[in-house]
């Protein structure tokens, strides 16, 4: 009995240390979007942000920030997908998501158009700023968001770079030279890419691309993440960049296949298939 016992702590000593939990974030999964309730101290009822990984920086609506009494800040040039608006920055707000604390700058922009493509009011946008000093874990199956105290064991990973503050990762699409792309989960679909040859005509409208609609020609492609290799994978595709120096967008279609980590100060994007 004593040897089996001895053998027993040996395993545990060896078996590597789960990721401790430091805060868990319920989220709603619709539309291919990730929705979460924020709160901030003017007012008792929460706001609705979404999580979007691809915007560099948070962003709250000129609307909202009105209605809370947010001052205005400096005239910016806001870059988005195939556009370009004026906004406010910094504009100042002190917002939760449970108990966790969000950015305290947010850039001020117009999100009418963004509200009448969800159907409901959108607040805000949770950047990727929020990702830069934690670890970050999304579970679509869950729809939990949890903020972990070390990255998890056991599981797949790629580079994650971060390029002018976006959150990029390698690609290979149809055998390409992988390329960059940008980890967006304000991105609804699975990918868009930018290719040189001219897409066949035949576009599909849907809030997708920087939260905006795009009517863009698709097409399915085999993709290679890391060691994950998926094939017929909606993609919308596109002849000129998105962002500079960038080839395109992973969006929630693809992200939701896995529990998705990021770790933006060790660089990694941990990757676990998601069973459900």
């Amino acid at each position: 009995m004593l040897r089996l016992l001895s053998l027993a702590c040996v395993l545990l000593a060896l078996r590597p240390a789960s990721a401790a939990v430091l805060d868990e974030i319920p989220i709603e999964v619709r539309e291919g979007l990730v929705w979460l309730k924020v709160s901030v101290p003017q007012q008792k009822e929460p706001l609705n942000f979404l999580l979007d990984s691809g915007a560099q920086a948070s962003v709250v609506s000129l609307a909202t920030a009105r209605h809370l009494g947010l001052n205005s800040g400096l005239t910016v040039r806001v870059q988005g997908v195939s556009s370009a608006a004026e906004g406010r920055w910094p504009l100042r707000l002190d917002a939760h998501t449970g108990d966790v604390r969000l950015p305290r700058r947010y850039v001020g922009v117009n999100l009418d158009e963004l509200s009448r493509a969800c159907l409901c009011s959108v607040d805000g946008l949770i950047g990727a700023d929020f990702f830069r000093d934690r670890i970050v874990q999304i579970d679509y199956a869950a729809q939990k968001l949890r903020l972990l105290d070390a990255p998890p064991a056991n599981v797949a990973s790629v580079p994650l770079q971060t390029r002018r503050g976006a959150l990029c990762v390698d690609l290979e699409v149809n055998g390409s030279p992988t390329r960059h792309v940008r980890v967006d989960t304000g991105c609804s679909m699975a990918l868009h890419w930018v290719t040189p040859k001219q897409p066949a005509a035949n576009p599909n409208q849907r809030v997708s691309v920087a939260l905006a609609k795009l009517a863009i020609p698709t097409d399915e492609t085999r993709v290679k993440l890391g060691e994950f290799q998926f094939g017929a994978i909606p993609t919308g595709l596109h002849t000129e960049e998105i962002f500079s120096n960038e080839g395109g967008l992973l969006g929630n279609a693809l992200l939701e296949k896995f529990v998705v980590t990021f770790d933006a100060k060790r660089q990694r994007l941990y990757l676990a298939l998601n069973e459900r």
